[in-house]
């Protein structure tokens, strides 16, 4: 699975401690490379293209808190950013919402409970079925 990764500043801390820990998966970077100020809508949309255009098969984003990022994510027709703020919530938004991007909160969130959420989901499969039509649904609204 490739795995594309984002943060702005309020996340760079620990989108690099996750990039350590998965450095035998080859992430793909997509910034921001240091600590200055950004903006969290310009990560959204870079990883936002690199899900649509399939260059990656899932992306994790870090702000701040993760509700920014994740709002800015989900402006896009075919994404569904999910906010991974505990570990139930991280098994649900796999089986019942196949997010295709997960959100988590660089100054809000320990990089040892990111890590469990992000195998929890990485583990988790989608269960289709009745969850299928509420995403379809979803998609008519776009």
């Amino acid at each position: 699975m490739k795995i594309a990764i984002a943060a702005d500043h309020g996340g760079f801390k620990l989108k690099e401690a996750l990039k350590k820990y998965y450095a035998a998966s080859n992430m793909i970077d997509l910034g921001t490379y240091s600590a200055d100020s950004v903006d969290y809508p310009d990560y959204a949309h870079k990883m936002v293209q690199t899900i649509l255009h399939k260059e990656a098969d899932l992306g994790i984003l870090i702000c701040g808190t993760g509700v920014g990022i994740s709002i800015a994510a989900n402006r896009y027709k075919g994404i569904r950013a999910a906010l991974l703020y505990s570990d139930e919530v991280a098994r649900l938004a796999k089986a019942h919402n196949d997010a295709n991007i997960i959100v988590f909160g660089g100054r809000t969130m320990s990089v040892d409970d990111v890590i469990k959420r992000i195998d929890i989901f990485l583990h988790t499969s989608y269960e289709n079925g009745r969850h299928q039509q509420r995403l379809n649904k979803i998609e008519e609204t776009e």
